[in-house]
């Protein structure tokens, strides 16, 4: 069974952590600390810190905390550090407290705390708030359709049946998964009952986090051509040419919607493996060095679902392809960043 703290003996616990990690006495660390409205603390140890505690290892109520932190340290002292405690710090909750500037430890062992005269960084504790039993895992392949659809629509609320005729799923799984997207603050509901998602960046960064961690079964090999983008245009002609279904993803998707930079690996989505004839007449050769080709077949058909076809090349949805720019390389990272400028603008509100 994993540890749970009511919030008396988180702050026990901070006092505790944050004694220890800054070399002071517990007792001297409290004699120096006031409270505050809202149930932080204001701390004097030459630098005033400001402290704030989320009791959630969600990422949504991470955030929100990093956020009115920030803008609580600003009212009482605009050179004050603010100092976000958690039970753990996930990679996104981390990225989130950057966005804010926002110092953080968790009661794991885990820190990063940058101030005048002081630096702690600390990474690699495991978490000991783990969750008892297997919640519903909101980004594997099925699951992923809702989320897709969410981010495809966002601002825009629907009722659940609804959602389940267009992802093609069961009414009482997209149920499930609506309750704990619910529990993690990443949904919110209309009078009516209708949902939509109320953090579509930070619902975005986590499915793209979850995904990187997986591989999906797929063939690479070589095809002569000259360029990325020439091997691309090839495909998509040799695939429409055999009435094959196909989607470009990652780079060579990015490059369809931006024609942000030069890329050399195409990765294309298939709903199943091409037959040999077919290959042969591509000219490719199965190999993994050297390669430029990427043949993936999805473990889900849901990356098929809103295909658009820019510069006549079919391609996954902006979402999709931003989440796979995950697994490449490249300048993926760059391209990843101009498909969020283009495509996937959504106000820091939406939050």
């Amino acid at each position: 069974m994993s540890a749970r703290l009511v919030p008396e003996r988180q702050w026990n616990a901070a006092f505790e952590h944050l004694a220890d990690l800054m070399g002071m006495e517990e007792r001297v660390l409290r004699e120096r600390a006031k409270p505050i409205d809202g149930g932080g603390w204001v701390l004097w140890s030459g630098v005033k810190f400001v402290l704030a505690q989320s009791q959630s290892t969600a990422a949504a109520p991470m955030a929100a905390a990093a956020r009115k932190l920030r803008q609580q340290a600003n009212e009482i002292d605009a050179q004050a550090i603010p100092i976000l405690i958690v039970p753990f710090m996930g990679d996104t909750g981390k990225r989130a407290c950057g966005e804010e500037q926002v110092n953080w430890f968790d009661l794991c062992g885990n820190a990063h705390i940058v101030a005048p005269g002081l630096r702690i960084h600390i990474e690699g504790k495991p978490n000991r708030f783990k969750t008892v039993g297997r919640p519903v895992n909101l980004f594997a392949p099925r699951s992923a359709r809702l989320v897709r659809w969410l981010l495809i629509h966002a601002g825009e609320a629907v009722r659940q049946r609804e959602l389940a005729r267009t992802t093609e799923l069961d009414e009482g799984f997209v149920s499930r998964l609506v309750n704990r997207l619910e529990s993690e603050e990443l949904v919110e509901r209309e009078d009516g009952g209708a949902v939509l998602a109320k953090n579509p960046a930070l619902l975005l960064e986590l499915w793209r986090e979850a995904e990187g961690k997986t591989r999906p079964s797929m063939v690479t090999g070589h095809v002569a051509a000259r360029s990325g983008d020439a091997l691309l245009r090839f495909l998509a002609d040799a695939f429409r040419d055999a009435e094959l279904k196909y989607a470009a993803t990652g780079l060579a998707a990015a490059w369809a919607y931006t024609h942000f930079a030069a890329f050399r690996t195409t990765t294309l989505y298939l709903p199943r493996e091409p037959s040999r004839a077919f290959l042969k007449d591509l000219g490719f050769l199965e190999d993994s060095r050297g390669a430029n080709l990427r043949l993936v077949i999805p473990r889900d058909d849901g990356v098929f679902l809103d295909l658009r076809e820019p510069d006549g090349i079919r391609c996954v949805h902006p979402v999709q392809a931003y989440v796979d720019l995950k697994s490449e390389s490249e300048r993926s990272e760059e391209a990843a960043r101009r498909i969020r400028e283009e495509y996937l603008q959504w106000s820091r509100d939406d939050r």
